[in-house]
């Protein structure tokens, strides 16, 4: 493997490694406010949420590597104490894009980018009206993590109120990722779309602990077909499917079928009920998939 020791590369080489490989990134497209009143507005995508009471976000303005100056949101952020972080979603990324263009200080990047700027309700620093969800903060602490080209400033924020556009949300009240249709931010140029075939759901681990990959038959777990995805998926369950369901699998008409044709060749009914459970896998018929494994063990061993 490629290896890369920071201090024996220059600091924009690390720089595009670091933000090709620790992607995609959430974007927080902040609006400050200098003493003066002058409006800015700059996208970050070192940006994470880090708690829900006190709610709390951080993300890092950091120094300019080629001329080791601060941009104007930290400069702002230092005079003002408040900032809104402003979500971006997929409607808006080329407006984002044009915002963060290094105009001089003092330029209102609202109008430059075409963004409508909204009063908050309890900060100074506007809202992005076409943001799907804007969050008006208190800047608790910026902290400042060396002082050289490429240093983070960690500007920890506390959220004092969410506005979210209802248009985004389900039935349930909830957030629907197609709806709000998120970007977040990859190496160099290239960005990518929180939305259609891009999304999935992954099961959470069982709270009463499930089997785990340790567990899973060798014959199994060493499969040529399944992925480490399908093992932790398989490891995920509190119990196996008893003897008596394994056997009435076996009556059903497609493996009858499968089982007649295959059955004399276990090497060849194995690859063919790996592949059967990998597909019920994908679509996340877990049970069903140990069934088809176990079925399959069975005979093998016969």
């Amino acid at each position: 493997m490629l290896k890369v020791i920071p201090g024996e590369v220059k600091t924009s080489v690390f720089h595009s490694y670091m933000l090709g490989s620790i992607a995609p990134r959430p974007i927080a497209f902040a609006s400050t406010i200098d003493k003066n009143g002058n409006r800015n507005l700059a996208p970050f995508s070192f940006f994470n949420a880090f708690g829900s009471k006190p709610p709390i976000i951080v993300f890092s303005p950091a120094r300019r590597v080629r001329d080791n100056t601060i941009k104007h949101t930290l400069e702002n952020i230092q005079e003002t104490g408040e900032v809104v972080i402003n979500v971006v979603n997929y409607e808006m990324v080329q407006q984002m894009s044009l915002a963060s263009t290094e105009y001089p200080k003092g330029v209102d990047e609202f109008i430059k980018s075409g963004f409508t700027p909204i009063k908050s309700e309890i900060v100074k620093p506007f809202r992005i009206k076409e943001s799907p969800v804007q969050m008006e903060c208190k800047v608790l602490e910026v902290k400042a993590m060396g002082l050289e080209g490429g240093a983070a400033n960690l500007i920890i924020c506390e959220i004092l109120i969410m506005h979210i556009d209802e248009n985004i949300l389900n039935t349930e009240n909830k957030i629907d990722p197609n709806k709000i249709d998120l970007v977040a931010r990859m190496g160099e140029n290239y960005y990518c779309r929180a939305s259609g075939s891009s999304i999935f759901e992954v099961t959470k681990p069982l709270s009463d602990f499930g089997i785990g990959v340790d567990q899973i038959p060798e014959q199994i777990r060493l499969s040529k077909i399944l992925t480490g995805n399908n093992l932790g998926q398989l490891g995920n369950v509190k119990d196996l499917p008893a003897s008596d369901e394994i056997r009435e699998y076996g009556y059903r008409i497609h493996i009858k079928e499968m089982t007649e044709k295959f059955g004399h060749q276990p090497l060849v009914f194995e690859e063919k009920m790996h592949t059967l459970a990998k597909a019920l896998l994908e679509r996340g018929e877990v049970k069903e998939a140990w069934l088809a494994l176990l079925f399959s063990l069975g005979i093998k061993k016969n």
